[in-house]
């Protein structure tokens, strides 16, 4: 009794873009810290993504984007929640993604963007402390 879920976090692969060995370093590093992770795998669109983390009751997503297409499909994303009354699920991302960029799309509600080379620790505890499994952000 008084135990809590599990985080659960899908991880996607956005567009055209098809190397994702970071983003299965990711998941396993998440899932070796107890977090559930369902990973989309390859070339998916916004919409399946949304779709998945929808039917997963994920807590949050987190995308990985090495195309240069970053601001279009997080953007997407971000308003497909907001379109499902699921703008609770925490958006967070990485990859090749210029720092002049992080600042636009924390604006239009990314929680988090890890740069190439950022730990996998860091990203793990950033996880725990920021994203709740009850659907609420934990912090806030």
């Amino acid at each position: 009794m008084g135990a809590t879920a599990p985080i659960r976090v899908v991880i996607a692969k956005p567009g055209l873009d098809g190397h994702d060995r970071g983003a299965k370093v990711v998941a396993r590093a998440l899932r070796d810290a107890g977090i559930e992770v369902i990973y989309t795998g390859l070339h998916q669109t916004p919409e399946q993504i949304v779709e998945a983390a929808l039917q997963e009751d994920a807590d949050a997503i987190g995308l990985s984007v090495l195309s240069g297409a970053h601001m279009t499909l997080f953007t997407r994303v971000t308003e497909l929640l907001a379109e499902r009354d699921a703008a609770d699920i925490v958006l967070f991302g990485g990859g090749i993604i210029p720092d002049d960029d992080i600042p636009a799309l924390e604006r239009v509600g990314v929680a988090k963007v890890f740069t190439p080379g950022a730990p996998t620790s860091e990203i793990v505890d950033w996880v725990r402390t920021h994203v709740a499994s009850d659907g609420a952000a934990a912090g806030s």
